[in-house]
């Protein structure tokens, strides 16, 4: 079936919006050092027995839960899970949190029951102005966490909040959503390079990944 030219202009303007938030990162140097920095400090907390804890609405709940389960099953090559916990999947928790004391508190409760001093807490939200993300990020300064942020380019009240931020830049929800787990998979190897380097040789395939 032949595409229509509104069509066809269509996907492609999407596709240079997205290849120009990536080339806006690609240009920024501060972006490579904050996310390099995210990594080391991740790095750190799980090699000394910590975790991660993930959060965030919608979309970002996705990519919360999307890279938690890389770091516990594996993102490049089979080696040791890596202690992730992403706070958006109990649907009992989230449901009673929401009941009881209402929606803003439904990461926080969890980050107060679960949270270690020493544990990361990675808090998604796109316009850095969710409230219960926010909520969340006090409750992890006061337990002890490290804090990392991903935002949008203008970081909302959490670039302010946390320890790091790695805003994208990008105002558009969907691309900003992009950059973040585009950013998250960068994380995640390079937190299994530095913690379970692989044997040469080794199998580096993506064998049993979706």
């Amino acid at each position: 079936m032949a595409m229509s030219s509104s069509v066809s202009a269509a996907i492609r303007n999407y596709l240079v919006q997205s290849r120009d938030v990536i080339q806006r990162a690609l240009d920024d140097p501060a972006f490579a050092a904050t996310l390099a920095a995210i990594a080391d400090r991740v790095a750190g907390a799980l090699a000394a027995g910590r975790k991660l804890l993930l959060a965030g609405n919608g979309g970002s709940a996705g990519d919360a839960q999307h890279l938690a389960g890389e770091f516990l099953s594996r993102f490049n090559y089979d080696r040791a899970p890596l202690a992730a916990v992403a706070l958006t999947t109990d649907s009992s928790v989230l449901t009673a949190i929401g009941n009881d004391y209402g929606y803003e508190r439904v990461f926080e409760r969890q980050v107060l029951g679960l949270g270690q001093p020493g544990d990361v807490l990675i808090a998604i939200s796109t316009s850095g102005r969710s409230r219960n993300v926010l909520a969340a990020i006090a409750a992890a300064r006061r337990r002890g966490l490290f804090v990392v942020g991903f935002t949008g380019q203008h970081g909302g009240e959490m670039a302010a909040a946390c320890d790091l931020c790695l805003c994208a830049p990008a105002a558009d929800t969907p691309l900003v959503q992009q950059l973040h787990i585009t950013a998250g998979h960068i994380l995640c190897g390079l937190v299994e390079t530095r913690l379970c380097p692989q044997e040469d040789g080794a199998n580096s395939g993506a064998a049993g990944k979706d």
